[in-house]
């Protein structure tokens, strides 16, 4: 193994340091099921933004970033500032309904939106969401960077992982884990800088002194964060700026605003003004990645074209693997000594997000299956089948993540899953909250008709589907049906979404209109009275989270006119 026993002192350190910590602030022999699952509502707003901020950061993205800065350029960082946005509709549209009608899950509130069957449907949804994408994909990721630059075998990175981050997660619940994500966002966000600088003070070595020859020695637009509709090629660009301002939104609000894993910790927080916050201070948290996490893979990129190391390339082709950029980039740039720490930080990436999965899927579990089907079931037993549900969780992510090699780039992956079910839930949520018309009818036949288009898509655009259909004309470099610009349609997933986002608001709008208005005083409770009614009420502070939202948004403006 490529790794000192200095390196291996810190990652023992920090693993058990970290599990310990989080069984000493969150076990108790006698828990409530609001202690387990919503640490008894005590969260403040730092302890809220933190948390949701590094129950997103997984290996993946650590890892994905870093490539798509290399791949793509500072486009990448869109994915990122655009989370902002969607982080202030959760603060100001969505986290008042949340927290002030006292559900425990989303699920939950969509049935007192709707009707219990819209709270299966996202039952399923989450825990389908949290097993593939949020802990399966996420520990291939990391077994594979583990491997790559410490000389782990993959089965060794899967397991010690996965015990660490279930012991503290059974034993802690909810405390225990946003408890940790505190001290891992600061030990994530020191190591991502610490790659940051030393691939800055690398730069020289390559002959790259000044900004003016770094932009030299990078393709054309890879500094730019926005790009246009079309390529050099002629075809759609994968990232335009059309692309991020009307795709995003559909994945950005099922994953920011209606997906369990991350509102939970704002359900969680002590008041509704903390949960707001909470949400905000995550937004500013996401600004950090564009600079320490895209920006190392641009940095990368000049280093690696000017000969400082080598990228294997994609099996069967001739193009670079940039998913194997930053763990390149750490064996380049790090000394030994410094890779435990830096291990130790894509470790923190990865259980924080893991975690945080596990104890959404034991809530969804116990408060949105058991508690619905045994009602008379006592705390303590809804508290023990969450646990037992986190372990059986875990073992099958563990048993999945063992097939992430049937993927390609898995960045890319990750977000074109969700797109099978993103509209229609972004449509549901959106809509339910904003327009008192929308019919429970109207809910669950954008939910199935609308998923039912999103799987077809993405079946469709499966590059192994289209090869049956066009054989060797494919090429080995073929995207898929859709997406290939070459022999396919040449759409990217981007603007698919919007499409089908598009059809399913037909389909919800249609539906509602042609059935029966649900109770008026029922829909209100849960419904604003017209879009901007948030902004009612009067300014008292500086905290209120109106003005941090303009905060926010001035500093986005700003990133944006430096950038663009």
């Amino acid at each position: 193994m490529n790794i000192s026993l200095i390196d291996v002192a810190v990652i023992a350190i920090y693993l058990i340091g970290i599990t310990a910590f989080g069984i000493w602030v969150g076990y108790r022999r006698e828990t409530t099921s609001d202690q387990y699952f919503l640490a008894s509502h005590s969260l403040n707003w730092f302890t809220v933004g933190a948390a949701v901020f590094t129950s997103n950061i997984s290996t993946i993205h650590l890892v994905g970033l870093a490539a798509g800065g290399a791949k793509d350029g500072m486009v990448i960082g869109n994915f990122e500032l655009m989370a902002c946005t969607t982080l202030i509709l959760l603060a100001l549209i969505f986290a008042p309904f949340y927290i002030n009608s006292g559900v425990k899950t989303l699920p939950e509130f969509l049935e007192r939106r709707y009707c219990p069957s819209a709270r299966t449907f996202m039952a399923v949804i989450g825990l389908l969401g949290a097993l593939l994408i949020h802990i399966g994909i996420s520990l291939f990721a990391a077994a594979k960077v583990f491997e790559s630059f410490l000389g782990v075998p993959m089965i060794w990175t899967i397991i010690v992982l996965s015990l660490f981050t279930v012991v503290y997660t059974i034993l802690g619940g909810l405390k225990a884990v946003v408890m940790t994500e505190n001290i891992q966002v600061v030990l994530l966000l020191l190591g991502a800088t610490l790659v940051t600088v030393l691939g800055l003070f690398a730069l020289p070595s390559v002959g790259v002194n000044d900004i003016a020859s770094f932009r030299a020695s990078l393709p054309p637009d890879h500094m730019k964060m926005l790009h246009p509709l079309v390529n050099a090629k002629g075809h759609l660009s994968e990232f335009s700026w059309l692309g991020i301002l009307l795709g995003y939104p559909i994945l950005g609000i099922w994953y920011w605003c209606a997906d369990q894993t991350h509102v939970q910790r704002v359900l969680a927080a002590r008041s509704l003004k903390d949960g707001q916050n909470g949400a905000l201070f995550a937004g500013f948290l996401k600004i950090t990645p564009v600079f320490l996490m895209v920006l190392p893979g641009v940095i990368g990129y000049v280093l690696w074209s000017k000969g400082a190391f080598q990228l294997h390339n994609v099996p069967g082709t001739n193009n670079p693997d940039f998913n194997t950029m930053l763990p390149e980039l750490i064996n380049h740039l790090v000394p030994v000594g410094l890779k435990g720490l830096l291990a130790a930080c894509m470790a923190a990436a990865l259980m924080s997000c893991m975690a945080a999965a596990l104890n959404s899927c034991a809530t969804l579990i116990s408060m949105d299956m058991v508690k619905r089907m045994r009602p008379e079931a006592t705390d303590k037993s809804v508290v023990f089948i969450g646990r037992v549900a986190t372990a059986v969780i875990m073992v099958l992510a563990m048993l999945w993540s063992t097939q992430g090699n049937q993927f390609g780039t898995i960045f890319e992956a990750i977000n074109k899953i969700p797109m099978t079910f993103a509209p229609a839930v972004t449509t549901v949520f959106v809509l339910g909250v904003l327009w008192k018309r929308g019919t429970k009818e109207a809910a669950m036949t954008t939910l199935y008709l609308g998923s039912l288009i999103g799987v077809g898509y993405f079946m469709i655009d499966m590059p192994g589907v289209g090869r049956m259909f066009l054989g060797e004309s494919a090429g080995p470099d073929f995207l898929g049906l859709v997406s290939d610009p070459a022999v396919g349609l040449g759409v990217p997933f981007m603007l698919v979404g919007p499409f089908i986002a598009v059809v399913c608001f037909g389909i919800y709008i249609v539906t509602s209109l042609l059935t029966p208005a649900m109770d008026e005083a029922e829909v209100a409770k849960v419904c604003w009275d017209h879009p901007l009614a948030f902004m009612k009420g009067p300014v008292e502070a500086v905290s209120d989270p109106r003005i941090v939202t303009l905060i926010l948004l001035g500093s986005l403006a700003v990133i944006y006119l430096w950038i663009r």
